[in-house]
């Protein structure tokens, strides 16, 4: 799929675009206002924000024909203003509170997809697109200020920023920033839960998610499913975590990446979720006789570092599955 089709089809699955193509440029003009707009507040320092107000002051305490009666009169900081304020409602100490969390999306950035020279380098080139990802990042950890920014959202985020960027639509490449934010915070909404540590024994968190895999692949080979459970104890937490919360960006090449995605995304009768554990079942089931044969050692390697696979058979096998055991029992002698 060529980077434009695959831009507006991503964010019209997402819900970005609506689907009349009479209204996009009405509700990409107002997003991107919007998100500019919600930077301008959120994300300028706040000494540049006491700019603002002092300029604004100052050219409204002097006359029009700029001429000055009297001495000029220094501006006062109020307390919110002050960098050694301990209010919460100060603007500083919101400012560093964030200091921390903006310090580990760096570090974070970093690391994402360094074989790609997109994001990796030191080239004006890199450094603009993590700049990008930056304040999408920290936008989104100021706005959720329960999940903030979690280790592993810059991977998530990696893939949209990506594809919008490279759009060959100048205009929609040149915005990728605001669209990816919003198409961002869409697709965490399905999954954002699993972000959450206070929430993974509960019913939408990470633990309830990987116990759903584990049945799927009950429902559709129960002796493989025995084998990793009971035989070897390779239990879905050591290898599945990562597959679920970052939907499989560390497991394939970015190709691929985009591939899964596009069915990720355009699953007609499912959710994202539960055509991602489809997806992460048939992963198993692609490597059934090397798993039966392994031992906890071999297995918990094998899935933790997963090879090379036709992404197209992969796909094809998880649209197979069956949710439901009385219905289908899919039997795999790879």
């Amino acid at each position: 799929m060529g980077d434009g089709l695959r831009a507006t089809a991503w964010k019209l699955l997402l819900g970005y675009l609506p689907p009349s193509r009479d209204l996009w440029e009405k509700e990409l003009i107002e997003n991107r206002l919007k998100y500019a707009k919600l930077k301008e507040e959120l994300l300028v320092s706040p000494s540049q924000l006491t700019r603002k107000k002092v300029g604004a002051l100052s050219y409204c305490d002097h006359p029009a024909d700029g001429v000055v009666a009297g001495p000029l009169k220094r501006h006062e900081i109020s307390e919110e203003d002050h960098p050694l304020s301990l209010g919460k409602a100060s603007v500083w100490h919101q400012y560093f509170q964030h200091t921390e969390t903006a310090e580990q999306i760096d570090r974070d950035l970093q690391r994402t997809h360094p074989d790609l020279k997109f994001f990796s380098g030191d080239s004006s080139f890199s450094r603009k697109h993590r700049e990008s990802m930056r304040s999408i990042l920290l936008l989104f950890a100021k706005l959720n200020p329960v999940i903030r920014y979690v280790q592993g959202m810059n991977e998530v985020l990696a893939p949209i920023y990506y594809v919008f960027s490279t759009d060959t639509n100048e205009q929609n490449a040149a915005n990728a920033e605001a669209d990816s934010f919003s198409c961002f915070v869409r697709l965490l909404s399905d999954s954002v839960d699993h972000f959450c540590e206070q929430l993974d024994n509960s019913a939408v968190g990470i633990l309830s998610t990987l116990s759903r895999l584990s049945e799927l692949l009950k429902a559709n080979d129960e002796e493989l499913w025995r084998h990793l459970e009971f035989t070897t104890k390779v239990k879905p937490q050591y290898y599945a975590f990562r597959w679920i919360t970052l939907l499989l960006t560390q497991e394939f090449n970015f190709q691929c990446i985009m591939r899964i995605w596009d069915s990720l995304l355009s699953s007609p009768y499912e959710t994202l979720q539960d055509m991602l554990l489809k997806i992460c079942c048939a992963m198993l089931l692609c490597l059934k006789s090397r798993l039966l044969s392994g031992d906890f050692v071999a297995n918990l390697k094998l899935l933790q570092n997963y090879p090379d696979i036709n992404i197209e058979h992969l796909l094809q096998v998880a649209r197979d599955l069956s949710s439901d055991p009385s219905t289908y029992r899919l039997s795999l002698t790879l």
